[in-house]
């Protein structure tokens, strides 16, 4: 890959603009991931059948419209979510979402890792380690390919995860005794539902965040808002439903404990194996574009560096998962408020990337993000939304006071 068909320092020209079919399946490889469903049993087992769903649909569609806003920026665009983030946080300013997206990213990539090697190993015998070393480093050479190995796996693991998913369901439904009793089981140790909320938005506020990353290739923004919406509204909405039905099933959270009391680990393997790798190689594809801003280097090469990393840590990520959601509920949603309010206001600006000048740090997109990491954590509510929301007005309000000249040079 001599070009840099990732176009990390650049828009994506119309010539690479890619349909609403495949932009459709990118998305879907991305937002069908087992924790999601690790985290749906968890909602499962801690919450009523009613208050599940209304957790997972109010919880999904604060999700589809932040990350809608942020595919149509990226369409309209054709930036990444950091070349983006120049605009309001400046050069090098920059630099500090990219490394916490680009970061998370890394993160995400090494529980995937983790959460296939460790069912593969109850079934087996084979060691943990060796089994994570050898999918972690399977799973980063695909990177390679860029947005066409995106393409290809997920046309593979979209289909065969929604017909294993369903086919779990079906069991676990089955097994209790049809719906009418799945619906009247109710949790040994309720969830709070704040807190429930705050998990489903957390699960992906980080992905989400870069949204753009993937959707920036779609030919029309009202496209890659539909893509979207379809994507984490109904795509991730599937897969926590998958996870609780088996969950409260069988009282187990973890998705690979609940497919091997139904029996079904061996097909499992396979498909969840398919459907985690999709999910690592957009993390680790979005990740590369992080580091690309930061070091300008290949986004190719540091996506190959991430996924080593990944690899190594991915144990330990494993082990704290939840405590990694909670972090990621707070600290990534004010960049992607940021990011929003700036589009926004400043709209012109965006049109010429290649002539637009930048700060090389804008504060007011910094102090922003510290605002929104305390707006989520001390304001009551839904932490992630509030940390959006707290980001967005915070730049919205500050920026015009610390650029107030930049600004009217720029739209003069």
């Amino acid at each position: 890959m001599a070009a840099d068909n990732n176009y990390s320092l650049g828009p994506v020209p119309d010539t690479a603009r890619k349909g609403v079919a495949s932009l459709t399946m990118v998305m879907l490889g991305l937002t069908f991931f087992s924790a999601s469903m690790w985290t749906g049993g968890s909602l499962g087992t801690g919450l009523s059948f009613n208050d599940f769903f209304l957790a997972v649909l109010i919880g999904n569609l604060i999700l589809g419209i932040y990350t809608s806003f942020l595919g149509y920026i990226g369409a309209s665009t054709g930036l990444s979510t950091h070349l983006l983030a120049r605009f309001s946080f400046g050069t090098k300013g920059s630099w500090l979402p990219s490394a916490l997206l680009g970061g998370t990213q890394v993160g995400w990539f090494g529980v995937g890792v983790a959460m296939f090697a460790i069912p593969v190993h109850k079934a087996t015998g084979i060691d943990t380690n060796t089994l994570i070393i050898v999918s972690g480093l399977l799973m980063t050479a695909t990177v390679y390919f860029g947005i066409k190995a995106l393409m290809v796996l997920s046309a593979i693991a979209v289909p065969a995860i929604a017909v294993l998913g369903s086919y779990s369901v079906s069991m676990a439904v089955e097994s209790v005794g049809g719906l009418e009793q799945l619906q009247l089981i109710e949790p040994e140790t309720p969830m709070d539902f704040s807190v429930a909320l705050a998990m489903v938005v957390g699960s992906f506020v980080s992905a989400g965040t870069l949204t753009a990353d993937f959707v920036r290739f779609g030919k029309k923004p009202a496209g890659a808002v539909l893509v979207t919406m379809v994507a984490f509204f109904i795509g991730n909405s599937l897969m926590f439903i998958f996870g609780a039905a088996g969950a409260a099933a069988t009282g187990q959270a973890d998705i690979s404990d609940v497919m091997i009391a139904q029996g079904l680990l061996i097909p499992a393997i396979i498909v969840l194996g398919l459907n985690i790798w999709t999910t690592n190689e957009n993390a680790l594809y979005a990740s590369g574009l992080g580091f690309s801003n930061i070091t300008g280097r290949s986004s190719t090469i540091m996506s190959i560096i991430n996924g080593i990393i990944g690899t190594i840590f991915a144990l330990w990520l494993y082990n704290n998962f939840v405590g990694w959601l909670t972090f990621l509920s707070t600290a990534i949603p004010p960049i992607g408020g940021v990011i929003i309010a700036d589009f926004l206001i400043n709209r012109k600006r965006y049109k010429d990337f290649a002539n637009a000048q930048f700060k090389t740090v804008n504060w007011a997109g910094i102090i922003a993000v510290a605002v929104g990491v305390a707006a989520g954590k001390f304001i009551p509510g839904v932490v992630p939304l509030n940390a959006v929301l707290g980001g967005a007005l915070c730049y919205a309000a500050l920026n015009p006071l610390f650029n107030k000249h930049a600004l009217k040079t720029q739209t003069a």
